[in-house]
This record gives C-alpha cells, sequence and structure tokens, in this order.
C-alpha cells in the first residue's frame, strides 16, 4: 500500500486537493494523510481545520506555521521544521501539493531533500506577484506533474522537465464546480446569513512585490465598490504580505449595509454563491478560473493575474476607483454561450487515479534530468 500525503494550507489549495483525496481514499492500493496548516489554523480567517475534519477524512495532521504577514521566508523555514519530523515520521511514498504558496514550496523542499517523490498539482502556470517565483521553484523541486493544460505542460517543457513526469489531468476544481456536491443557493445564503437579492462578490488579495503601493491600492478599491452602490460578499484575502491592510479597510464597512464580510467560504458554497452572483471583482484567480465557466462576468484589477487566461467575460482594470465604478457600469449579461474548456472537462481525479496506478510513474528517477529545447 502506498502512502500519499497532501499538504494544504489554504481554503483555496484544499478545494482542488479535495476531489483527488476523496478518489484515493475509496482505493485500498493507497492510504492517504494531510498535513494540514497555514491559514486552516487561523482562527481570523475562519479556522478552516473544521471544514476539513467535517469531510471524514482519514489521518489529519495539524502543524501550526502561522508567524506574521511579514515574516512569509519564516513561514516557510517553520513549514520545513514541522513537516520534516512528519515526513520522517511517516515515510510516504509520495508528497503531493498544490501551486503557489509557501507550504508547497515547504513541502516539495522537504520530499526531494528526503529523497521522496513529490508531485504538484497545477504546475506551470502564469500570474503575477510572487506567486509566479514559488509556482515555478515548487516545478523545479518535484517529481511528477499534473497540470491543468497543453500550455502549462509546455511551460514545464520548457523549464527542461522531462515529458515522461507531466500529466495534464485538468484542473480538479473543475470536478466540484459541475457536480452534485454543491449546495443550493438558498442554503449557502442561510449558512452565511447573506441578506442580499442580488450581490457580486469582492475578493482582493495583496500584491506582494508591489507592497509599498498596497495602501493606495486598497483605497481605491474600497472607494470604488462603494461608489457603485451595488451589493458585495466580501471575502478576507490570503494572509500574504500585505493582508492586515486589507482586513484594516474591511473592518471600515462592516456597518456598511451593501456589504457582507466573511473571513473565509467553504469551497463548495463559494462555488455556489460565485455561480449565481451578478459579477465578481477583485484580483482572485476565482475571476479568472472558476467565473468563466459559470459565465459570470469578471472585473480583474491589476498585476496579480497577469498573464493569466483572457475570455470575453474578463475586464482588465488597473486598481483606479474611478475605472471600477466605470467597469461595473459598463458590464454586460451574463454570458453562458461561450465555451470554456481551458482547465479541463471535471474529471481530474479520475485522470490523477489512473496516472497512479501505472507502476511506471513510481519508478521515476528521484534524481530529476533536465531536458535542454534545442
Amino acid at each position: 500500500m502506498k502512502k500519499i500525503v497532501f499538504v494544504t494550507g489554504t481554503r483555496a489549495d484544499f478545494g482542488k486537493l479535495k476531489p483527488l483525496i476523496q478518489i484515493l481514499q475509496n482505493q485500498s492500493d493507497f492510504e492517504t494523510y494531510l498535513f494540514v496548516t497555514g491559514m486552516h489554523l487561523n482562527p481570523l480567517y475562519g479556522y478552516t481545520l473544521l471544514e476539513i475534519e467535517k469531510t471524514g477524512f482519514n489521518n489529519i495532521h495539524t502543524f501550526e506555521n502561522t508567524t506574521c504577514e511579514t515574516t512569509m521566508e519564516l513561514t516557510l523555514a517553520k513549514t520545513i521544521e514541522g513537516f520534516s519530523s512528519f515526513v520522517k515520521q511517516l515515510q510516504p511514498d509520495l508528497i503531493v501539493v498544490h501551486g503557489d504558496r509557501v507550504e508547497a514550496l515547504a513541502g516539495a523542499i522537504v520530499g526531494s531533500l528526503n529523497n521522496r517523490l513529490v508531485a504538484h498539482i497545477e504546475g506551470g502556470e502564469l500570474s503575477g506577484t510572487i506567486d509566479e517565483l514559488i509556482r515555478h521553484a515548487v516545478t523545479k523541486m518535484s517529481h511528477l506533474h499534473f497540470v491543468a493544460n497543453d500550455e502549462a505542460k509546455n511551460r514545464l517543457l520548457q523549464l527542461g522537465e522531462i515529458a515522461e513526469s507531466i500529466a495534464v489531468i485538468g484542473s480538479p476544481d473543475v470536478d466540484v464546480m459541475f457536480s452534485n456536491e454543491l449546495p443550493s443557493l438558498k442554503v449557502a445564503k442561510n449558512y452565511y446569513e447573506i441578506p442580499f437579492q442580488n450581490y457580486a462578490i469582492a475578493l482582493f488579495h495583496p500584491i506582494t512585490t508591489e507592497i509599498n503601493l498596497m495602501p493606495d491600492y486598497v483605497k481605491q478599491w474600497i472607494d470604488g465598490l462603494t461608489a457603485t452602490d451595488k451589493k458585495y460578499l466580501m471575502i478576507y484575502p490570503n494572509n500574504d504580505l500585505g493582508s492586515s491592510i486589507i482586513l484594516d479597510c474591511c473592518q471600515t464597512l462592516k456597518e456598511n449595509p451593501n456589504f457582507r464580510i466573511l473571513p473565509s467560504v467553504r469551497f463548495e458554497y463559494f462555488l455556489t454563491l460565485l455561480k449565481n452572483a451578478d459579477f465578481i471583482i477583485g484580483n482572485s484567480s476565482a475571476g479568472v478560473r472558476e467565473a468563466p465557466y459559470y459565465g459570470v462576468p469578471t472585473i480583474n484589477i491589476g498585476t496579480r493575474q497577469q498573464n493569466r487566461v483572457n475570455l470575453m467575460d474578463i475586464q482588465n482594470i488597473d486598481c483606479k476607483s474611478k475605472q471600477i465604478v466605470s467597469a461595473v457600469a459598463e458590464l454586460k449579461e451574463k454570458n453562458t454561450t461561450e465555451t470554456v474548456q481551458p482547465f479541463g472537462n471535471g474529471n481530474s481525479a479520475a485522470l490523477f487515479l489512473k496516472s497512479l496506478e501505472d507502476k511506471a510513474i513510481w519508478n521515476i528517477n528521484h534524481q530529476k534530468q533536465f531536458r535542454d529545447i534545442y
């Protein structure tokens, strides 16, 4: 039996890892473990460990890695220390990490330095801020790559990864988006006490590489939203450098009747709320990844999602209040006719399982090879 550890540090990466964990839990050849850390254990962000525990997954191990937002490097170091102890005790056959967070980087570093296979989910993507650096670093520390599309695969080949180590499986969250696991809109609204008939989702994350501009960005963001006189479901940002600036401004809106502010939203509930939103505004990947599948218009602000997929439902603007107001005024109706399949067809978990059932994958060379492109 193969021991497989999934590393999760945020509500976002857990939402994407969940279908992969679920499909393995039902297989006698695999034993799954979860290393839960990061925002999941922070009460400020809703203590989402509770949501993970509700899934009934086996072998949940917790580790508190949080330092403070200005010391992401120390959070990385602390996570490496904690995960190293866990790996040495468990001796897993495979470590699975997702995306571009410091927890993923820690997992890949510990795995590779302990001669353990590391699988990276959704590498090869493009974006902005520090995420870009972390994601490609995780790629180079990983042995196996489960990517969302051929474009991502080609970027990994550019990075020198061998073709045999890359499998195109789509984005696992698409599995959830069109499943029967989503609650009804009524249930979601009641659960989070959302009083609005119609609403938009507002989500703005820190841009770590533009930290000096964050105070102005957040002011422009808040001024623009309040000037539109729309109803907003605002969700707390991630805990990267600059998050406290955004959180402080969120507090100023708590008495504003046009805003319902939440520390976190359970992934399936978030998808239901997104599917029924008038639009999503901010710089979350949900605006350029999930929203187009539902035909929900996106107003993407600033550089955080720079170079991501652009579709007709996405407006890209600068973080200026006047541009925000104009973009909201120019919104079109939801588009349900555009075909969107850049991130898979909803069968990522099945393709993931199929890959792991191939004995060849377990014999891949732990000593990584670099393939030149001529």
